[in-house]
């Protein structure tokens, strides 16, 4: 089966319960975690990539972007998400 990925990035304000808040949404609905990377950077700036697989997700991508802009604003972070095929057709050399 083939994968369907999508780029979620997470900038903000360093605090408790980031990762455990997204994974566990993403866990809620069916949506694997292929790759993750996060890091403290500069003066406490919490940086996050996750590459995810959204192919059995439970919800359709609106639901997906809704839920974790949520997130996003009830820990005050900027939650982007790109989906695979955008990412290929702006890095198309």
């Amino acid at each position: 089966m083939k994968k369907e990925l999508l780029f979620i990035t997470v900038i903000g304000e360093d605090k408790k319960g980031i990762v455990a808040k997204v994974s566990d949404f993403l866990y809620r609905n069916d949506i694997n975690i292929e790759d993750i990377n996060q890091r403290i950077m500069g003066d406490g700036y919490f940086v996050m990539t996750m590459l995810v697989d959204i192919k059995t997700a439970l919800i359709p991508m609106e639901k997906i972007t809704e839920g974790l802009e949520k997130i996003g604003q009830s820990l005050e972070l900027r939650i982007q998400l790109q989906h695979e095929n955008i990412f290929k057709m702006m890095h198309r050399v």
